[in-house]
């Protein structure tokens, strides 16, 4: 099968895709301590609230157990304790040591690649990913993992920003996430990789595959009731059920 990757290679951030995961690793390991401030500033502050009420959505209830891949510092993860009442039960999963560290979480914690989920099959009653699909090296790969370690009825959440199809809403969404939070960024941090970083979040949102790719991907994985609904104009939730 052909991979399916999330966006086109970016010459401007590294070589080839197969350094793509190196310059990410790098980048967030390095991006880690201001990776909190930073999406307080993407979601205006309301990112802990929007989060938590997402994963209510996915019927997430005490007892169940749940994955949250490229979990970063764990802001869904802790989005999802707060529901379940129990940090024990959320597994966060990252591919930078880094961003694990940085974690303010009691969950436990996995340092692991998403396409390769060292769990037993039917592991999980749910599984998210939060705003990273740009991340992945092959969504085909991480969707048939996520499929394989959800339980029967379980159910993956994708929260996402989706750039708008209107010129008008590309280019105020490219002026905010483009322009003026790397730079407010580099005021903050002061350090060149984590501004670097927030450019290729733009470009690579810009640029992510569309939603009916990512719908079919799900499917062709083995998922059903695939299905999306949209916030704002650009906040994607993608749920499928296993």
């Amino acid at each position: 099968m052909k991979p399916l990757a999330p966006h086109p290679p970016l010459d401007a951030y590294y070589g080839d895709a197969a350094q793509k995961q190196e310059f990410l690793r790098k980048s967030f390991d390095e991006t880690a301590p201001w990776y909190d401030w930073t999406d307080r500033l993407l979601s205006f502050g309301s990112g802990d609230w929007y989060r938590r009420e997402a994963v209510r959505r996915l019927g997430l209830k005490p007892g169940m157990r749940l994955l949250d891949l490229a979990t970063g510092t764990g802001v869904v993860a802790r989005a999802a304790a707060q529901v379940t009442g129990d940090p024990r039960s959320i597994v966060g999963m990252d591919p930078s040591i880094g961003m694990l560290r940085s974690g303010q979480t009691e969950s436990a914690k996995v340092q692991s690649p998403a396409e390769t989920l060292p769990f037993a099959s039917q592991s999980f009653d749910r599984i998210t990913i939060g705003f990273a699909m740009r991340h992945f090296s092959d969504l085909s790969v991480v969707f048939r993992e996520c499929h394989r370690v959800l339980r029967p009825g379980g159910k993956l959440l994708i929260l996402e920003i989706t750039a708008p199809e209107s010129r008008i809403g590309r280019t105020i969404l490219g002026a905010y996430m483009g322009v003026i939070t790397p730079a407010l960024v580099r005021m903050r941090t002061r350090n060149a990789r984590a501004t670097k970083l927030f450019h290729y979040y733009w470009e690579t949102t810009r640029d992510c595959v569309r939603p009916q790719v990512i719908l079919d991907g799900l499917r062709d994985a083995g998922f059903a009731d695939t299905r999306r609904t949209v916030s704002l104009g650009i906040f994607s939730e993608y749920v499928a059920s296993s």
